[in-house]
């Protein structure tokens, strides 16, 4: 990984190959930061947005539903990194955007295959837990600012049935974000985090929701029309409002956030 300019961002972010994360990782770039992104498959597009605008970018294709590994690497990694990179990184902001999740098929969890619960669950509350250690261990002591930034939803907040292990695993992700925030508080230089709901997007979990098997999920109608009615948010405007609040002066200050509120 090349060089960076001084004090230039640099942001670790899962899931960027497509959906949300593609757009909160275009929105990354074009606002000037270094990026190593973690998904199944690396996106051309990435790397040449970034090289287009002289900005290192590293993508490692990894499987988050399997996330011991992935996080032992970054922990490894990012400590190499900022140790060989410590005077163009030492004032600058160091940044986790944990986005990546499953959704595991619409339904009851009563007739769940056990391992789509599985997968789902580890790469959408595990991968995030690890990863968020990872990071914290491998950047204390940095000078600049260290922020990470849960992507949750409303299911994490408002139950929904045939959605369980999704709605647990937000939920999970959201006290996961108020005790590190309590931890992270107690030390000086600790870093902030805040667990983000972004808003109904129009991705692929979307799809997935409006087309399950309505005698299994009840709620397909609700998510179609919520498509018809133009209630989605595109991904760039929703990465938009993420990156946003990414920014805000007062991030952290309370560790659970919604898009749709000030």
């Amino acid at each position: 990984m090349p060089t960076p300019p001084a004090s230039s961002p640099f942001t670790v972010l899962t899931g960027a190959s497509r959906g949300m994360g593609l757009g909160i990782a275009r929105g990354l770039i074009d606002a000037g930061h270094q990026l190593l992104t973690l998904q199944r498959t690396p996106n051309p597009e990435l790397q040449a947005r970034a090289q287009a605008r002289g900005l290192a970018i590293e993508q490692w294709s990894v499987d988050l539903s399997e996330p011991l590994a992935v996080a032992e690497r970054l922990r490894s990694h990012l400590s190499a990194h900022l140790s060989a990179q410590r005077e163009a990184l030492q004032d600058a902001a160091l940044n986790l955007i944990n986005n990546a999740a499953l959704l595991a098929e619409p339904g009851p969890l009563r007739d769940a295959d056990l391992a789509d619960l599985s997968r789902a669950t580890r790469a959408s509350l595990e991968a995030p837990l690890l990863l968020t250690a990872a990071f914290l261990g491998a950047t204390q002591g940095a000078r600049g600012p260290r922020r990470v930034l849960n992507v949750s939803s409303g299911l994490g907040r408002f139950a929904l049935a045939g959605t369980a292990s999704y709605c647990a695993a937000k939920a999970g992700v959201d006290h996961l974000s108020r005790a590190v925030a309590l931890e992270e508080g107690e030390v000086e230089g600790g870093a902030r985090i805040v667990s983000l709901a972004p808003g109904v997007i129009d991705t692929d979990m979307q799809v997935q929701l409006r087309s399950g098997n309505a005698e299994r999920f009840a709620h397909c109608s609700r998510f179609e029309q919520m498509k018809t009615s133009g209630a989605l948010d595109s991904i760039d405007a929703a990465a938009a409002k993420v990156l946003a609040w990414l920014q805000r002066e007062d991030f952290g200050r309370d560790p659970i956030g919604d898009v749709r509120q000030p």
